[in-house]
């Protein structure tokens, strides 16, 4: 609800707090780092600045609350084509990495559980399968996926195994033309509610490989993760994986070793890298509008110096984030985006967003602490982005070796 004067209305009773609209997009880019965005680039970005505004806003806030998987958002994602996370798709129109990109700084914008439903669904799984599976597999599941009508998940993490993955303990023995799967995944976004799983399994042959696993098999239990602080609103599961009988056409052929899963997550870094700089959009606007609607000591907050200082501080940092992006979008756009190039801006932004929200949520006192004021969610959401796909300590360790040459994992 916009307000309509920054002056507290005074009653009988007391004074009456105005309604602060801090949802309005401000679209800050000071260093002008999107500037060669292209018209359909600008078109999917603002498609999905219109759903964020009058689907995910109005509601969004309960869902977090309640922390329920909002089903109806996800398939009207898939509707308007927001669920392939910049993956190309037969049949669909394309998407420049920087277009995906600035879709996905504006999901982030929105909400971090949505944005993560569009990472699981589309940068995960289905990129899983379009780089790594066979014409049969993304025959049958490329679309579904992309239209959200199936749900999917992407199976690594273990209950025991997070930063260092590569040393996951599940494992696939072959059986009667098939493989059985056998032990625990944890953190898995739409685990417990999809319809389909890509599984990481240490084969007979002591390598990683990929499993098209359906969620009602024999053998698979979900139980949803409770009591989480942040992304309330997408279900994340504990899965037990008892002696699950996969068809060996249900094995992604790609996925012959960890280095192919690696290939995934490299490719999904960088949209990590937007995600941040998209809560961290949300929270310098939520700051821009709070400061200049809160009336402290006989003026608005954004007439103080300190105010304006704080506010000057995160622009700073917000741009220094965009500038990351954009040039390491630049390279992917050219095939030249490295790994520890990807580390380095996921590293960056999710820091850096971080300090943004921190400040954000100070200068706002008292009432940045509510839902209904905005920063709250994603002060916490970001905890979430900036651990997954790869603690801050992993990616330091990822940009370690390049430095040095020399690798600390071990």
């Amino acid at each position: 609800m916009s307000t309509t004067s920054t002056t507290p209305a005074t009653t009988g009773v007391g004074t009456t707090e105005p309604d602060y609209d801090l949802s309005q997009p401000l679209a800050p880019d000071f260093g002008d780092a999107f500037h060669d965005a292209t018209d359909a680039d600008r078109a999917h970005q603002l498609r999905v600045r219109a759903f964020v505004q009058d689907e995910v806003l109005p509601v969004i806030d309960d869902y977090w609350e309640r922390a329920e998987f909002p089903v109806d958002l996800a398939r009207r994602m898939g509707e308007l084509d927001l669920l392939r996370d910049g993956v190309a798709v037969p049949g669909f129109p394309g998407t420049s990495p920087l277009g995906a990109g600035l879709a996905a700084m504006e999901m982030s914008r929105g909400d971090g559980s949505v944005a993560t439903i569009s990472g699981v669904q589309g940068g995960l799984a289905l990129r899983s399968i379009m780089m790594l599976g066979s014409d049969e597999q993304i025959a049958e599941w490329a679309e579904p996926i992309s239209r959200g009508t199936r749900l999917a998940a992407f199976a690594l993490t273990e209950p025991t195994h997070g930063s260092d993955s590569v040393s996951l303990e599940t494992t696939a023995r072959a059986k009667d033309g098939g493989f059985v799967l056998r032990g625990e995944k944890k953190w898995i976004g739409n685990g417990s509610v999809g319809d389909v799983s890509v599984v990481w399994a240490r084969g007979e042959d002591g390598q990683v490989h990929g499993y098209l696993v359906p969620q009602d098999s024999p053998g698979y239990e979900a139980r949803t993760i409770t009591g989480k602080m942040s992304l309330r609103a997408i279900f994340q599961a504990h899965i037990v994986l008892d002696d699950v009988y996969v068809p060996a056409e249900n094995v992604l052929p790609g996925a012959r070793s960890f280095k192919d899963t690696s290939r995934v997550l490299e490719a999904t870094r960088l949209g990590v890298a937007w995600g941040a700089v998209g809560q961290a959009t949300a929270c310098y606007e939520a700051a821009v509008a709070y400061s200049q609607q809160r009336v402290q000591f006989g003026k608005p907050l954004a007439k103080h110096q300190m105010v304006q200082e704080r506010l000057t501080q995160m622009l700073s940092t917000l741009t220094q984030l965009q500038l990351t992006v954009a040039a390491m979008t630049r390279q992917d756009a050219a095939g030249t985006l490295t790994g520890p190039q990807a580390s380095l801006a996921k590293y960056t932004c999710t820091r850096g967003a971080r300090q943004i929200a921190a400040t954000a949520r100070d200068l706002l006192g008292g009432n940045g602490i509510l839902l209904q004021n905005r920063v709250a969610r994603h002060f916490t959401d970001i905890e979430a982005l900036h651990t997954y796909e790869g603690t801050e300590s992993v990616q330091a360790l990822i940009v370690g070796r390049a430095i040095t040459g020399m690798s600390a994992f071990a």
